[in-house]
């Protein structure tokens, strides 16, 4: 099930999505609840998911509460995971990828690279989920029909393996911080480009990890800001803090108002760290076409802002 809305001790998100929120902490390790969304091997991180109550005696699912063991699964592209690891698109039959209905007629195609997890809606319609969770990286086709304007909301979700502090054992450290990043290029039947990633999205952040010190952390309206917050990683981070904010429920619908989230933050291939990744590389001409670059975005924390939500409107 989804995050909570909180009454009481919160401001509520509203179904316009303007009033403002506080963040609500919680702090240590969360409670294994599921040791893993799939298994892929020993090359891969474990997709676990726990369950950590805030101060407020809130229950929060971390990283996410996903839709993963009952959404259909996007198609791959490339996936170590026991999928298709294609060395092209031109390698990729569109006639058989599924055709899914978000509405109307016209006719799209999203080719999609997450870090690490995305669930895709188009027009509120949840069209399909990464079918990898954590690692290794993977990448993925989605076709569909819709009528325009598109609203076009993702929900990404940095995965983790301490459970409730956004960290994992990585570059020496069994407390350090990992990164996420977004990128898509949705065409038309004709393959012309209809909308890529870029700064004109908006990305809202609802899980910020781990926190050594939780004055850093600027919550100012919509803004939510751990720009000033310690990315270092360390041996033992299980006392750190975590922010959490209740997800609206209509978040994804054309009629939810986000024009207060802030812009999403454009990072680049070098930053996001995709050039030895061959789930990207195979498919630079989608993603770095000429005339049609997508960008890799987020909020304006890569690093610590954990599950972050993606909008943008296709006229």
């Amino acid at each position: 099930m989804m995050q909570p809305i909180l009454l009481g001790a919160l401001l509520f998100a509203s179904a316009s999505g303007l009033l403002a929120q506080e963040a609500v902490f919680t702090t240590g390790l969360a409670t294994t609840t599921n040791t893993g969304m799939i298994d892929c091997g020993g090359r891969a991180r474990v997709s676990a998911v726990g369950e950590i109550t805030s101060e407020n005696d809130t229950v929060w699912t971390v990283p996410a509460a996903t839709h993963f063991d009952s959404a259909r699964k996007a198609t791959d592209l490339f996936n170590e995971c026991g999928g298709d690891e294609l060395s092209s698109v031109s390698q990729l039959n569109l006639a058989k990828v599924p055709l899914l209905d978000a509405g109307g007629s016209e006719e799209f195609v999203a080719y999609i690279f997450a870090d690490n997890y995305f669930e895709l809606y188009v027009n509120g319609v949840l069209l399909a989920v990464d079918p990898v969770p954590f690692t290794p990286f993977n990448s993925n086709a989605v076709r569909f029909t819709a009528e325009r304007p598109l609203t076009i909301a993702v929900m990404m979700v940095d995965w983790e393996e301490n459970l409730g502090l956004g960290s994992e054992n990585n570059r020496g450290t069994a407390f350090h911080p990992g990164d996420g990043g977004f990128v898509a290029h949705v065409q038309d039947a004709n393959a012309n480009t209809v909308a890529i990633t870029d700064g004109n999205w908006r990305a809202q952040t609802f899980y910020t990890a781990p926190l050594k010190d939780r004055g850093c952390l600027v919550v100012d309206g919509q803004l939510r800001n751990s720009s000033a917050c310690d990315e270092a990683g360390v041996d033992d981070g299980s006392g750190f803090s975590a922010a959490h904010w209740a997800i609206p429920e209509n978040w994804m619908a054309p009629e939810f108002n986000d024009s207060l989230w802030p812009a999403a933050i454009v990072y680049s291939n070098d930053t996001v760290g995709v050039d030895n990744k061959t789930a990207f590389t195979n498919f630079a001409d989608i993603f770095d076409a000429a005339g049609a670059d997508a960008e890799f975005i987020w909020s304006s924390n890569l690093v610590l802002d954990n599950l972050v939500l993606l909008r943008t409107t296709v006229e």
